[in-house]
């Protein structure tokens, strides 16, 4: 699948400006409530902006060290990798979403927490706007990070990117449905 670059970016800022919106919504709410879970099984709202931190703990490091040893030669259509495409599809929410189970240490059932973590995560936004700024300058399909499964699998950076904001824009969304 093919993206023009500056198209690809747009999206993925608007979006993070979207979620940017959301969290400060999230903060203007009980803090009992974002720690309310709909049901057991579920995460509370601020279990679910948690678990978005903590990939972003790997994720923004990861990103930022291979934009600062990147070639400057931006292209003007990023190319999706098979694995990369497959990976950021299954993160987009939809009406038949299923849901997946997530790696220990990226559970954050149970913890105890309080709405720093939204301030966390609306400083992690931030940082993911500066990068789409720098991301402006490479090769969005020749550079390429590890994930966070695995360090010998290497996704496309734009499909990093895809990954990170679908992921973001599901947990976001059922967050901001869990405070309500």
């Amino acid at each position: 699948m093919r993206y023009q670059t500056e198209k690809l970016l747009q999206e993925l800022e608007e979006m993070t400006r979207k979620h940017l919106n959301e969290v400060a919504w999230l903060l203007s709410q009980n803090a009992d409530k974002l720690n309310q879970k709909p049901n057991p099984d579920a995460w509370s709202a601020l279990e679910c902006i948690e678990h978005l931190n903590r990939y972003g703990d790997f994720y923004l490091p990861e990103v930022e060290a291979v934009l600062r040893n990147a070639p400057r030669k931006p292209a003007k259509t990023f190319k999706s990798g098979f694995l990369g495409n497959k990976f950021a599809k299954m993160m987009l929410p939809s009406e038949n979403m299923k849901k997946m189970k997530t790696f220990k240490d990226k559970d954050p059932a149970g913890s105890d927490l309080t709405v720093e973590v939204l301030e966390k995560f609306k400083d992690q936004l931030f940082q993911w706007l500066n990068i789409f700024d720098e991301c402006k300058k490479v090769n969005l399909t020749k550079v390429k990070t590890s994930i966070s499964i695995s360090k010998w699998i290497k996704l496309r950076l734009g499909d990093t990117l895809r990954v990170v904001v679908y992921h973001n824009e599901r947990h976001v969304r059922q967050g901001v449905l869990n405070g309500e």
